[in-house]
């Protein structure tokens, strides 16, 4: 686990920008249960691959035509039992941090694993989650 002091402000990065921090699996039931509109998931992370890639792209993504109705992050190594609880809606995708999740009506539709992030750039990654968005939201 890392000391909440050195993550702050990498965790302010997302709800600095509207996203909702998950602390607890309750609140992570509660957000991604919901049976009525959009939520997109980031699972926040320390590596440097979630600084230069997936955390610009999400709020980069987000900016542009349609929007989820909700957007929540849980911090993979901070959060651990809402990190758990969140991974759990992500099955059948083995756990992966970071990354970056849609869900509709309660079902997951679009997923984006690590593997999809550390190998393309924040403009790549923002360009499919907009697709996504699209056809989703």
């Amino acid at each position: 686990m890392y000391p909440l002091e050195l993550v702050a402000p990498i965790a302010q990065d997302l709800t600095d920008f509207g996203f909702e921090s998950l602390s607890t699996p309750a609140e992570v039931d509660a957000a991604l249960e919901s049976k009525d509109g959009t939520v997109l998931l980031v699972v926040n992370s320390v590596c440097g691959c979630a600084a230069a890639h997936a955390r610009p792209a999400a709020k980069h993504a987000i900016k542009i035509g349609k929007q989820p109705d909700k957007m929540v992050t849980v911090f993979a190594g901070v959060d651990r039992e809402a990190t758990e609880r969140a991974r759990e809606f992500l099955l059948p995708y083995p756990p992966s941090s970071p990354c970056i999740a849609l869900f509709k009506d309660g079902d997951l539709v679009h997923m984006l694993e690590r593997r999809h992030i550390e190998g393309n750039n924040a403009q790549a990654i923002s360009d499919n989650l907009v697709a996504a968005f699209e056809q989703y939201c």
